[in-house]
């Protein structure tokens, strides 16, 4: 148990980008989403990039010296993580692969943390991946916060160089969202160190 933070001790707040898929419009909105991060200063901030891990869908108790070696990039940065956001396409009604294979590699680095979401599809933007999410996310003993940033039909939304052509929306809602996040954060941090999680 740490006693040593204190409420103004950075969050450690890791990014997910879920998307593998070859020829992803994922990269525009993370560097986009980085954008508002830079204005909340409640973060320290981790990108966790699917597209550079190699997590297989077959769990092992045991895994190899390959796998072990992919988890090596990415579980030290969710167990260190206060707090977690996913940035996720749609694909058929759901969500990738990829980050379900990365949730299900790992359990206690869920545990009592806040997730919340930045999602892109066409016209639902993304919500259906989220609403399913939430429940998986429910039974790793983590908290999703409510509100969320969703972009409807995302390629039209940016220009060639990557900037969004009416940000005002976006931007209230991604400050929604992290005011959310960084709330929830605090207070399971502090709750922890003072009662330990059992899950």
């Amino acid at each position: 148990m740490d006693n040593t933070r204190t409420d103004s001790t950075p969050l450690k707040l890791a990014v997910i980008v879920a998307s593998n898929r070859e020829g992803r419009f994922a990269p525009v909105l993370a560097e986009w989403f980085r954008g508002r991060l830079a204005e909340h200063t409640d973060f320290a901030v981790d990108f966790v990039d699917l597209a550079e891990v190699a997590l297989p869908t077959a769990l092992s108790h045991h895994p190899d010296t390959a796998v072990r070696a992919q988890l090596a990039k990415v579980s030290p940065v969710l167990e260190a993580a206060d707090a977690f956001v996913v940035l996720t396409p749609e694909y058929n009604h759901s969500f990738p692969a990829s980050l379900k294979a990365l949730i299900d590699w790992h359990f206690v680095e869920w545990q009592a943390k806040p997730v919340g979401f930045v999602s892109y599809g066409g016209m639902s933007g993304g919500l259906r991946a989220v609403e399913q999410l939430r429940q998986v996310f429910a039974e790793m003993h983590a908290v999703t916060v409510r509100d969320t940033v969703s972009f409807h039909n995302a390629h039209g939304d940016f220009d060639e160089d990557g900037r969004h052509r009416d940000s005002t929306g976006p931007d209230a809602a991604a400050k929604s969202l992290l005011d959310q996040l960084a709330w929830w954060a605090h207070a399971l941090r502090d709750a922890k160190t003072v009662r330990p999680y059992g899950a």
